[in-house]
């Protein structure tokens, strides 16, 4: 049999517990498994803890959920339970060293105000999806390296699985139970949770977490992974920084709302935006007039939804200069939206579909249906593709849609060489942005290289922080000839930071 081969390793950190992951080629299984170990605690002082120790905290520490919902008081809430917890330790074990005594109070916190199992996987910046399929297999989870994994880590029985989802629940005001066993609901940090009960998962309870991006994506970080070139980022900066609005599509997990917050990166630092999700996704840079508003489901009596719909419309009252939709999915909200560009707003969206064509049909067709002349209001098309197989992201289509609403593809991935390549000239928007601004076919090229030249010198620096690239952009808007000269005599942007 063939032995074991490391992949990868290193630690995380959970509220001061540091966790060791090993990811390995594991001849037991066809996937890379992925091994989480916490150094220093004995499992013979896991048993205390958890049939002793966790029962007394319950009794003697009162935790308000609101409070830990709350960023503000969350801090607080946890000071607080690791004095008592050291408290109730230090009298089981007078002789705790302050870095065993930190081990286990964090594993303590994390059983008592976290997901318990879950917790470590919640911590792991590389994991993008967290699924529990029951308590008869292993945990598994989406790994942005390696794809799925199996874990080394097994709920313990149906009751707990359902005991994470019900904690889940109160956090949010949902509940699940036998009569109401499907649950939808987001954790303070972002992340999405669907869970589900047995009999309606007939392999038993699921937990599926789909983890919010804690370092958002950047158009640098997307040109140094090969997702897009320079020259395509340069043709949707140009393309924003006029005003015109953009569609992102693309399947289900092909990065379509990472790629939609790269874009609104490249906003103007003097427009007011306003965006509009299901689930928050989107994280602009802090410096920006940003209003986020996200939809509220019915709570359990029915009462107080907000829905999609009801934000766009409220949206065009509060003076956008720029609205960002995380995903259309109906009639209702997708002739708001056309209408919204119509009048002048500046709209990017996304939208599942697997290619331009695929787009303009699915926009034009039933559930959304559309009339095609309301097409025309759209500018780009931006097609996100991802291998299944091997996890691979990449931009597959730029279109451009015409008077008619149209679509001309003018970029393509190729698969063979793993390039994005010009297949016809970009002449609708051309047009357009000459109408707005008088620039010729020229002046437009010689931005284009402009704007490839920031990005790639951001690339070159490294400088792929939210925080970082939003204000070398705003450095671009406010001083371009200052920031070009800047790259030109090759000096680093840490001054503008």
């Amino acid at each position: 049999m063939k032995e074991k081969s490391l992949l990868s390793s290193y630690s995380l950190d959970v509220e001061g517990m540091k966790i060791d992951v090993r990811i390995t080629k594991d001849p037991r299984y066809y996937v890379p498994l992925y091994s989480i170990r916490i150094p220093g605690l004995a499992e013979g002082t896991r048993i205390i803890l958890d049939t002793q120790i966790k029962g007394e905290l319950v009794g003697e520490v009162k935790v308000d959920i609101s409070e830990l919902l709350d960023v503000r008081k969350s801090a607080k809430v946890k000071e607080q339970f690791f004095t008592k917890t050291s408290s109730v330790l230090l009298r089981h074990f007078p002789n705790l060293s302050q870095d065993n005594l930190r081990v286990l109070s964090a594993y303590l916190m994390q059983y008592t105000l976290g997901l318990g199992d879950l917790e470590p996987f919640l911590h792991d910046e590389m994991l993008e999806e967290i699924v529990v399929d029951g308590s008869h297999q292993p945990v598994w989870v989406y790994h942005k390296n390696y794809g799925w994994c199996i874990t080394n880590v097994t709920i313990k029985d149906e009751k707990a699985i359902q005991d994470y989802a019900a904690a889940i629940g109160r956090r949010v005001g949902r509940q699940i139970n036998l009569l109401n066993p499907l649950m939808d609901a987001r954790l303070v940090t972002g992340d999405r949770v669907n869970a589900t009960l047995f009999p309606i998962s007939t392999n038993g309870n699921t937990i599926t977490i789909r983890k919010f991006a804690r370092n958002p994506w950047t158009p640098p970080l997307f040109i140094s992974l090969n997702t897009v070139s320079s020259e395509v980022m340069a043709l949707l900066w140009l393309s924003i920084q006029n005003e015109m609005s953009v569609l992102v599509s693309g399947g289900t997990g092909s990065g379509k709302t990472s790629f939609l917050n790269g874009l609104s990166v490249l906003f103007p630092p003097n427009q007011r935006i306003v965006s509009i999700e299901d689930t928050r996704e989107i994280h602009l840079p802090s410096f920006l007039q940003w209003v986020p508003l996200s939809t509220r489901l019915p709570n359990p009596e029915g009462k107080g939804e907000v829905k999609m719909l009801d934000l766009m419309i409220n949206s065009l009252r509060m003076r956008p200069d720029r609205i960002v939709v995380g995903e259309v999915r109906r009639q209702r909200e997708a002739e708001v939206m056309f209408e919204a560009m119509h009048t002048g707003h500046s709209v990017y969206a996304t939208v599942h579909a697997d290619n331009a064509e695929q787009t303009i049909s699915r926009l034009t067709n039933p559930p959304i249906d559309v009339p095609k002349s309301m097409i025309s209001a759209l500018d780009l098309v931006v097609v996100q593709y991802r291998n299944r197989r091997t996890g691979l992201r990449r931009t597959f289509e730029i279109a451009e849609i015409d008077d008619k609403g149209n679509e001309k593809v003018v970029y393509r991935w190729n698969p063979r060489a793993d390039k994005i390549e010009k297949v016809d000239e970009f002449s609708e928007l051309a047009d357009r942005i000459s109408l707005y601004t008088g620039m010729s076919m020229k002046e437009i090229k010689a931005d284009l290289n402009e704007k490839s030249k920031v990005l790639n010198a951001m690339v070159d620096q490294n400088c792929m922080g939210i925080e970082e690239v939003g204000k070398v952009v705003a450095e671009y808007y406010n001083d371009r000839d200052g920031l070009l000269k800047m790259i030109n005599k090759g000096e680093k942007f840490d001054k503008i930071f």
